[in-house]
């Protein structure tokens, strides 16, 4: 069975990109495009690995992170343009 990766992006080119490369590598692969639908296809599927823009619709990368933490230890890769060091300490804390 693959490992499945859940791909968050509210940009439709990097999201599907992203996804491409990654079945293309074998994975199994589940994309969102915003907070909300992130956060329940996390509860419901259950991935091996989250890659996790940080501005996003409905709520934010951070947010949704947070509320992954309540429930599972996913490993979270935040994926963002943003180079703001508070931005990084924030991440590391989600």
């Amino acid at each position: 069975m693959p490992e499945k990766i859940l791909v968050v992006d509210d940009e439709m080119t990097l999201l599907e990109t992203l996804s491409y490369n990654l079945k293309k590598q074998g994975y199994e692969v589940e994309m969102a495009s915003d907070g909300p639908t992130a956060l329940e296809l996390a509860r419901s599927g259950h991935p091996d690995l989250i890659v996790l823009d940080i501005m996003l619709p409905g709520m934010d990368g951070f947010e949704v992170c947070r509320e992954i933490r309540k429930d599972m230890n996913t490993p979270v890769l935040m994926l963002t343009a943003r180079d703001d060091e508070i931005d990084r300490v924030v991440a590391e804390s989600a």
